[in-house]
């Protein structure tokens, strides 16, 4: 595993467990968040906007990680408390040791194994 695989599922660990401080330590100062709700937030407001206790996820299945270079991409299955369940991929930059930006793609809802139909 290398270092910036083993930054990625640290932080992923973090989350779950509730561990702001090991995630703002792991964060650039200059770092980035964009999801299709939020585009390009800095790092307070990407806490102010996005951070919330996680006591909703069961668990996140990290299913593949890719690194190349200063950059990789992450893909998981996260498990709801009420039994939901999304899969998304992620999209990481590193520099200097730490994550610079990250970028969500949502993927379809999914219950008990299957994509729920969404709204046209």
């Amino acid at each position: 595993m290398t270092d910036r695989e083993h930054l990625i599922r640290d932080l992923f660990a973090a989350y779950l467990g509730n561990d702001r401080q090991r995630v703002a330590d792991a964060l650039a100062d200059d770092f980035r968040f964009t999801s299709p709700f939020d585009d390009d937030l800095d790092k307070a407001a990407y806490f102010e906007r996005c951070w919330r206790d996680t006591g909703w996820i069961a668990r996140h299945d990290i299913e593949r990680v890719f690194v190349r270079g200063a950059e990789a991409f992450v893909t998981y299955l996260c498990l709801a408390t009420d039994g939901r369940s999304f899969r998304n991929t992620e999209f990481f930059t590193f520099a200097g040791g730490k994550v610079r930006r990250i970028e969500v793609y949502f993927g379809a809802a999914r219950q008990d194994g299957r994509f729920l139909p969404q709204p046209r």
